[in-house]
């Protein structure tokens, strides 16, 4: 049986005074949280942001949504909090009419919630049927993929998604043992196949690699980063936590990427890629967390933290000498005054 979990038991927001200056948090701000967990970022968030600031949260968990509304209960009147996967992230915003926004944060981890035993299997510190299902409602569990994967794909996908060295030798294994229902089957498996080495659990890689695949995670993540772009206002920030190298490798190239006036392949004599730069990236060095946050935190040990700030260069949205006086008014932070939001929202959907 589940235990109830209350929004305040062992939630300790990562890097949150790093993510705030990131994201440059001002009064009267309007900002999107799209990983809500239990809202200890978002309540920051709106802390620093009053008076007038607004927040919309998303989460793909509806556990999570009714959690963070019960911590988000005083801020009832500036905060929007929808059940919805961050890869809708654009249509949410049109939807709720909640764009041009000053920042838009994703953070990448699994909320306490999840790892201290929903019942959904995302730990195997707790035993728990197979789930590993963000949205309760999707189909596919990390069951089905364990239980019907040829025994070559599922090494594959333990290798491209959990980058684990002995894949073969545990796709192989599962293959012989299953049907396996629980964490507790499938953590007992890697363990006996692998064995102990040090103080990371021999199957937390196979575990990760189950939670990405069931959940999409990597391909909602490239969809979402290039949706959070389109929903910036000039200047408005983009913070990311991830926390394995994977989700880092697509936040960074795509980061770069977006703040190159050119991605033409090396060598090429004349720009031919047409690319304009969107973003300017605010630390060109990865945030980590301080040694003493790893000590109080230690879930918070492999958190990396990348900003980026939206810019605005003129291009064929702006090819008027109308567009390019809103041009000159956006650069000058006129886009902030609410009478303007409309025309933004204009450009921004015609873009």
């Amino acid at each position: 049986m589940m235990k109830h979990w209350s929004p305040s038991q062992d939630h300790t927001p990562v890097l949150l005074s790093e993510t705030l200056r990131g994201l440059a948090v001002q009064p009267g701000g309007r900002y999107v949280d799209c990983t809500l967990g239990a809202g200890g970022h978002a309540a920051a968030i709106l802390d620093h942001s009053s008076p007038g600031g607004q927040l919309l949260g998303l989460d793909a968990d509806p556990s999570a949504i009714e959690l963070a509304r019960e911590r988000l209960q005083r801020y009832q009147n500036s905060v929007l909090l929808v059940n919805d996967n961050f890869v809708n992230l654009q249509a949410v915003c049109i939807k709720y009419d909640f764009f041009p926004v000053h920042g838009i944060l994703m953070d990448l981890g699994l909320s306490s919630m999840q790892l201290n035993g929903n019942g959904r299997g995302f730990s195997f510190q707790h035993d728990a049927p197979l789930d590993m299902r963000f949205d309760p409602t999707q189909k596919t569990t990390a069951a089905d993929i364990v239980n019907t994967t040829s025994e070559e794909r599922l090494a594959h996908l333990i290798k491209m998604y959990g980058e684990e060295s002995h894949s073969r030798q545990i796709a192989r294994e599962i293959v012989r043992y299953r049907p396996l229902r629980t964490t507790r089957e499938l953590a007992t498996v890697i363990e006996r196949t692998v064995g102990r080495r040090g103080k990371i659990h021999p199957a937390t890689k196979t575990f990760q690699a189950l939670r990405i695949a069931v959940n999409h995670e990597l391909e909602h993540l490239e969809t979402a980063l290039r949706q959070a772009v389109e929903l910036l206002g000039y200047e408005g920030r983009l913070a990311v936590i991830t926390y394995h190298s994977l989700e880092d490798r697509i936040v960074k190239q795509f980061m770069q990427k977006e703040a190159s006036s050119c991605i033409c392949p090396p060598g090429t004599p004349t720009c031919v890629c047409g690319h304009t730069a969107r973003l300017r990236l605010i630390n060109k060095k990865v945030i980590t967390p301080s040694p003493r946050e790893v000590e109080l935190n230690p879930r918070s040990r492999s958190a990396k933290l990348r900003v980026a700030e939206r810019i605005v260069t003129q291009g064929n949205s702006y090819a008027t000498s109308e567009d390019h006086a809103f041009l000159t008014i956006a650069k000058s932070r006129g886009w902030r005054r609410p009478a303007l939001l409309n025309k933004i929202r204009m450009a921004f959907l015609a873009a």
